[in-house]
């Protein structure tokens, strides 16, 4: 499978998943998410702690330069370079 099927996959992935979750901030983590698939960004181990306070371990998307450069270019407006701001959402 090509590079660029593999993303398009795990972005309908996602969406297919999670993309009837209630909640906006939920929503825009899919749309988050799919931005990050579709410009390759790669997995990188994250850390978290559990309602317990207990630390884990888990994989995430990190940014590439292309997802980077697409926040630059989406934040970019008629009042410069931080006219808008792209949320990442909230994990459901």
């Amino acid at each position: 499978m090509k590079d660029a099927e593999k993303r398009i996959e795990m972005a309908l992935g996602v969406i297919f998943s999670n993309g009837g979750i209630d909640g906006a901030h939920h929503k825009q983590w899919v749309l988050d998410q799919v931005v990050r698939y579709l410009t390759g960004c790669p997995m990188v181990e994250a850390r978290g702690a559990d309602c317990n306070g207990k630390d884990y371990a888990y994989e995430d998307l990190g940014e590439s330069d292309e997802y980077q450069a697409w926040v630059k270019g989406h934040n970019n407006g008629e009042d410069g370079p931080d006219t808008y701001s792209w949320d990442i959402g909230v994990a459901p």
